[in-house]
């Protein structure tokens, strides 16, 4: 499989996931999870599996009693090992390569390496529980926000009356479904939090599955870097070996059991290391980002005066009295609902809307006026001379 190949297979994928007229539904962070790093995850799955970037991914050295593709499918299906207590000797005189040395059954420590077969189905799976928060919350947004704002989104909106007509059913919409928005909060918090718990959760996994090296894998790369040369051990190398050893065992021409020692070469751990050394640091980034957005969704939920702001300072709309009423009047679901129509509308647009949704609520400036309200309550002879003065001047 070529580059390109590699490139165009991800590509379509990518592409689905920024059509222009689709409805925004998540915030920025949201998309880190679902777009970026799946992405980022089923390419690197594709990497580690195109042969024509390293060559083969195991080639052993043996002698000629062993077919070679018997001895490499052998150690690739199986396992290779490295002796720790020979990682930090120096190399070309005690050692041949780092943890690799004459093996003393019973005395030295082995370290068996066997995940690199499943790197693939490892980085494939990730990409999937990347993806899974946003299939949940997609399913259960059911497509309202995409209904609610249809022929609204974009720069161009269509003809003036088309425009009045759409904003008044989606006013209508709010009214009648005011207070009814907070399951549908809800299945988005749950879901923001899901992408939190994912990233760390996937951390652990990794880590787990590399034998507890990957939580302090960065650190340590970023220590060896300011090492003096001559003394320091590539952490990247103890994580993924490039020469390692493996025994085989076969019988003789007289029936005894012979035993073959091969040293392996592993070019796929070149891969290997790039790719969790850019995980890791892109991991420990994108669940800062996920907790700072959680914190300020927690922080939207509970604090009335946050999302006060989000409509002054990010939608530019009212006064403070104005939105101080809309906010009293509605509840977290009902906002959150705004919201995501405001991220898919022009300011203008959104900002009209609102003005209408006021004035449906009689809110602000919109309140109803005394005679209105005199209707409703008896009016005495001495207040129809106040207000026949009143009107006089």
């Amino acid at each position: 499989m070529s580059v390109f190949a590699i490139a165009s297979s991800v590509s379509s994928f990518i592409k689905l996931r920024y059509v222009m007229d689709k409805a925004v539904i998540d915030n920025m962070v949201f998309r880190l999870h679902y777009r970026t790093t799946s992405a980022i995850l089923f390419v690197s799955c594709v990497l580690v599996t195109a042969n024509n970037l390293i060559g083969e991914p195991i080639s052993c050295i043996t002698d000629r009693s062993i077919p070679t593709y018997v001895i490499n499918t052998y150690c690739w299906i199986t396992h290779t090992f490295t002796l720790p207590y020979h990682i930090n000797k120096p190399q070309g005189t005690h050692v041949a390569h780092p943890g690799v040395a004459p093996y003393v059954e019973g005395e030295d420590e082995t370290r068996f390496h066997s995940y690199y077969q499943w790197v693939p189905f490892m980085l494939f799976f990730q990409g999937v529980l990347f993806y899974v928060p946003h299939w949940m919350w997609k399913n259960w947004e059911e497509g309202k926000m995409r209904m609610l704002t249809d022929g609204l989104r974009g720069a161009i909106v269509g003809p003036k009356e088309t425009r009045q007509e759409r904003q008044s059913r989606i006013v209508q919409y709010f009214i009648d479904t005011l207070h009814m928005h907070n399951v549908y909060a809800t299945g988005y918090f749950i879901c923001e939090a899901l992408n939190f718990i994912n990233v760390i959760v996937n951390m652990f996994f990794i880590d787990s599955f590399l034998g507890g090296a990957f939580l302090t894998y960065g650190i340590d790369v970023i220590k060896f870097m300011s090492q003096n040369q001559e003394n320091r051990t590539d952490p990247m190398v103890l994580v993924f070996p490039r020469v390692t050893k493996c025994t085989f065992h076969k019988f003789g021409p007289s029936g005894s059991i012979q035993k073959h020692d091969t040293l392996c070469v592993l070019a796929l751990n070149i891969l290997n290391e790039k790719i969790y050394i850019f995980l890791w640091f892109w991991f420990i980034i994108l669940a800062v980002l996920s907790g700072i957005a959680l914190m300020y969704s927690i922080a939207v939920v509970l604090l009335p005066s946050i999302r006060e702001t989000i409509l002054i300072r990010r939608f530019r709309f009212g006064p403070p009295a104005g939105v101080s009423a809309l906010i009293r009047k509605t509840q977290v679901g009902d906002f959150l609902l705004l919201h995501f129509m405001g991220q898919n509308m022009n300011m203008l647009l959104f900002g009209e809307l609102l003005d209408e949704i006021s004035r449906k609520l009689h809110l602000g400036n919109n309140i109803p006026t005394a005679p209105s309200t005199l209707e409703l309550s008896p009016i005495y002879p001495s207040d129809k001379l106040r207000l026949h003065k009143e009107t006089e001047a």
